[in-house]
């Protein structure tokens, strides 16, 4: 917060498409798609006009004992939509809830199936599932962890599969391959203690946006069957769209036991999540009220029904409009748009995964920054002066816009970032 006493918080009054408006009348481009949730942009009509039809039949009820049509035609609509397999859904309202879930699942799963020894999580080097207590176990980044490591689980922690981390000669796909190697040996040494896996499919998203080759989810799938591992897949950020395919999962072929969704879900509108199991868990958890195998997670607001009204009507929208095929489009213009940037003598790690684009600023020898020097900072201040909302991770700049953007808006977007860059490495 003392950080705002020299840059000001920036007071919206509205947003249209990529839009942000302030009420000094300026303009920000939301290059960041307001934290990764808005998918088609701001104030979409489509999405307005369903939150209107929803807010005048019903505006939530309990889902213990009750339900409703909105909750009920989404999660059809998710299963038919998922990795095979996932056949039941639980509801939540952010991310970070979904992950509890999932975490939760799995041990209980594990539990109610005879395997009551296995309490142990395996979480990626570098990993990011939310600042929840659980959550937070379960990630791997010292700024949000220390403070609260008195209070969090210890989870075994994997080899990140991030393509970055290459050695002389090595290709993405080879670093995925160490890192599953890698994997595989720590579940032969601790599998039996182990209920699941938890992992961003390709893209780390907060660790700085590192970038995975799909092989590493492959081999990772196959070594929890090995094991008798769950795996859970988060695509909070990586889900609907944003890698390419609407569930970045589709790439290596294969379905998660586990997977938690939110984000761009509601396409930005209102808090949602979800968790999408297998029957095989399901099942485990279903018996007699006496048996106490149930299942006891439950938030006020679970499956709130404007919510699903909202997310129905993103569904609708990938139904009815060739979304990923614009996308991929908007995707090879962006591609264009940074490769100069590879060769720039401060810019490294140039990267892409769909929609999704980062890179790396450096020091004149080529070694990271000190964090304290705040130099992604410079960035984000000349993206406010120029009217582009650019957040930068540390020294990680990334462009993740809606999907509404436009070639020319792209271009301005990276024009801003570099004039940026120069302000931040001198």
């Amino acid at each position: 917060m003392h950080d705002h006493e020299a840059l000001p918080m920036v007071p919206i009054r509205s947003a249209r498409g990529v839009w942000l408006q302030a009420h000094d009348g300026k303009r920000y481009l939301d290059a960041i798609s307001s934290w990764w949730v808005n998918l088609f942009g701001h104030a979409h009509p489509r999405l307005d006009a369903a939150l209107r039809e929803q807010i005048g039949t019903l505006e939530h009820v309990l889902l213990a004992g009750f339900t409703h049509t909105p909750a009920i035609e989404l999660a059809e609509r998710l299963v038919a939509l998922a990795p095979n397999g996932l056949t039941r859904v639980q509801y939540a309202d952010n991310g970070s809830s979904a992950v509890e879930i999932a975490l939760k699942l799995a041990f209980h799963h594990c539990r109610n199936r005879g395997d009551a020894q296995r309490t142990q999580f395996i979480a990626l080097a570098g990993g990011y599932h939310g600042e929840t207590l659980g959550a937070l176990s379960v990630t791997d980044i010292p700024l949000y962890r220390e403070t609260y490591a008195p209070l969090l689980l210890t989870p075994l922690t994997a080899a990140s599969p991030d393509a970055s981390l290459a050695e002389p000669g090595e290709s993405a796909r080879d670093v995925a391959v160490r890192a599953a190697d890698a994997l595989d040996t720590l579940l032969a040494e601790h599998g039996a203690s182990v209920c699941a896996l938890i992992v961003e499919p390709l893209v780390q998203c907060a660790a700085g946006m590192r970038m995975h080759d799909p092989e590493y989810l492959r081999r990772a799938r196959a070594a929890c069957d090995r094991h008798g591992v769950v795996l859970i897949a988060d695509e909070i950020a990586v889900g609907f769209g944003r890698t390419g395919t609407l569930f970045a999962c589709e790439q290596a072929g294969i379905s998660p036991d586990l997977m938690c969704l939110s984000k761009g879900l509601s396409g930005g509108y209102l808090p949602l999540s979800a968790v999408l199991a297998t029957e095989a868990i399901y099942q485990s958890f279903y018996d007699e009220y006496t048996k106490l195998r149930a299942f006891l997670h439950s938030h006020s607001y679970t499956g709130n029904a404007l919510g699903c009204r909202v997310a129905l009507e993103v569904l609708n929208i990938f139904r009815d409009e060739p979304v990923l095929a614009r996308n991929h489009a908007l995707a090879a213009h962006l591609a264009d748009a940074i490769a100069p940037l590879a060769r720039h003598p401060q810019v490294r790690n140039l990267r892409q995964t769909g929609m999704i684009a980062a890179f790396d600023i450096v020091d004149a020898h080529g070694h990271a920054f000190d964090w304290r020097e705040r130099r992604g900072l410079h960035v984000y201040r000349h993206g406010l002066e120029r009217g582009v909302v650019l957040r930068p991770l540390g020294h990680t700049i990334y462009f993740m816009p809606p999907y509404c953007i436009t070639p020319d808006e792209i271009d301005f977007m990276v024009g801003v970032a570099r004039e940026g860059i120069e302000l931040a490495i001198a």
